[in-house]
């Protein structure tokens, strides 16, 4: 089964301290997952943002609300036990315990306004648009993970429209700027002496792969829609093999073919072939194209500073 949703595990994590031992994260984690018969590549899952398997953070974040409605007690570094009022609640035999469920209790629901009224302060929803951002069965840090990628996923496709409606001069600029960016080339100065100066025989230009110019890369950009086929990849082979070169990267702001990427992967020389999407996300991730908007940092507990205090 699918890693399930936070909520669903409230009630088993309460059952499994209800015998009033103490339990860490990670050993209620472990044993939830073999009650709940979660496959082994379900607790591999990772959150979007790689800090957290799918299953650590939603089983956190149960324990977090039922310690928020008084149900269980944290107790030292990441560790908890069943609380009086946990006990009750299961002496009740509850089918579920959930938000709704959780509703009935006043520190759960003075937890939950706070946390509806920093979300209104923040990005400025309404009430009940804050109510359910509140109730979706995914975590906090889930939510920012999709809403991140989200954003990304909207501005790389108003990058990649920019890009396709520019000339092929400034597309070439662009390319220039990409690759100084990841680390090619030495400097802007260095990179603009060499790109777009041979413009013959299916090379646009070669850079230094790093900045003592120890190998050279050659580059063929195309700034086009449709995808590219794979004679133009057999035509840069070629050219690579004509000037004893061993590295290439063809870059467009369209696709490859299935063909062109046989036909890169069957070459005697090193291409690497970048489409538009992933020219996109190049720009995103090394900073061409975009700026910083907003700058959200998040923190965490630093359970060491406590230590012994």
């Amino acid at each position: 089964m699918a890693v399930p949703g936070y909520q669903e595990f409230m009630l088993p994590l309460l059952k499994l301290a209800a015998d009033g031992n103490e339990y860490s994260i990670a050993a209620a984690v472990a044993m939830l997952a073999e009650e709940m018969k979660i496959s082994a590549d379900d607790r591999a899952s990772f959150l979007p943002s790689g800090t957290q398997t799918k299953l650590y953070n939603r089983v956190a974040w149960a324990a977090t609300y039922l310690s928020k409605s008084l149900l269980i007690e944290k107790i030292g570094r990441g560790r908890f036990k069943v609380a009086t009022r946990g006990l009750e609640v299961l002496q009740k035999n509850p089918p579920q315990i959930n938000s709704a469920f959780l509703d009935q209790f006043l520190e759960y629901r003075a937890f939950k306004a706070r946390k509806t009224e920093k979300i209104e302060m923040t990005v400025g929803l309404k009430n009940d648009e804050c109510e359910a951002a509140n109730e979706p069965d995914i975590t906090p840090d889930e939510q920012m993970d999709v809403a991140y990628t989200e954003l990304r996923e909207t501005l790389a496709d108003e990058l990649l429209g920019r890009v396709r409606a520019g000339t092929p001069k400034f597309f070439e600029h662009l390319v220039v700027d990409l690759l100084v960016a990841m680390g090619y080339g030495g400097s802007r100065v260095d990179a603009a002496q060499v790109v777009g100066k041979s413009g013959d025989g299916g090379i646009d230009g070669v850079i230094k792969e790093d900045r003592l110019g120890l190998d050279m890369v050659y580059i063929q950009a195309k700034r086009v829609e449709s995808d590219i086929g794979p004679g133009a990849i057999r035509e840069f082979v070629g050219s690579l093999g004509e000037r004893k070169a061993n590295k290439g990267v063809f870059i467009t702001s369209g696709g490859f073919t299935a063909g062109a990427r046989e036909a890169a992967n069957k070459a005697h020389t090193r291409i690497v072939l970048i489409d538009g999407e992933q020219l996109a996300d190049f720009m995103f991730d090394h900073g061409v194209g975009v700026s910083d908007y907003k700058t959200y940092t998040v923190k965490k507990l630093d359970s060491d500073y406590f230590e012994g205090i």
